[in-house]
C-alpha cells in the first residue's frame, strides 16, 4: 500500500473510534503531508464534515489560499459529488482513493464528476492494492449493525 494511503487510514481509524464513518483523507504537496482529516459528520451534526472537506479546509488555512495547485489528495473511500466538487474548486492536482463507493462514489461509481469539462481539472487514480480501505468500512457497518441489535 501506499506510504500516503497508509497515512489517510490511520485517519479512518481515528474516525472509527469515534464512531464515524471510517474515511480519512491527506493532502500531499512536494511529497510531504501538509493536511490531513477524518470524517466528523455525527461529532460535529454536519452534513459537510467529511474527510476530503475538513482536510481542504486545513490546507487552505495553512497556505492562506483557496488554491491548492500542486498537491494532491489521498483518500480511502472514493469521494461523493460533494466532496468531487470541493476537489475541482479547491484545485487540487490529483486524487488517490483507495475503495470504490458503490452508494455515493462521483468519480467511476455512481457517476464520473471528475471527468465533467469544468474550468480545473483534477486527475484521479483507484489505488486497488489498499484492500484495508474498503475492509475498514466493511466492518464498521458490520458492528454498528451489531450494536443496533
Amino acid at each position: 500500500m501506499n506510504k500516503f494511503m497508509k497515512e489517510a487510514l490511520k485517519e479512518a481509524k481515528k474516525a472509527y473510534e469515534k464512531l464515524e464513518v471510517p474515511v480519512g483523507a491527506v493532502i500531499v504537496k512536494d511529497g510531504k503531508i501538509v493536511a490531513r482529516a477524518h470524517n466528523l459528520r455525527e461529532s460535529k451534526n454536519s452534513s459537510l464534515a467529511h474527510a476530503e472537506i475538513l482536510c481542504i479546509k486545513k490546507a487552505c488555512k495553512k497556505f492562506n489560499t483557496w488554491r491548492l495547485e500542486g498537491m494532491q489528495m489521498y483518500v480511502t473511500l472514493e469521494p461523493c459529488p460533494m466532496c468531487a466538487g470541493a476537489l475541482i474548486q479547491s484545485r487540487i492536482d490529483k486524487v488517490y482513493y483507495g475503495a470504490k463507493d458503490s452508494k455515493n462514489g462521483a468519480i467511476n461509481s455512481v457517476c464520473q464528476v471528475l471527468d465533467e469539462k469544468f474550468t480545473h481539472k483534477v486527475e484521479y487514480e483507484y489505488l486497488e492494492n489498499s484492500p484495508e480501505c474498503s475492509s475498514i468500512i466493511t466492518e464498521f457497518f458490520k458492528e454498528l449493525r451489531q450494536m443496533k441489535k
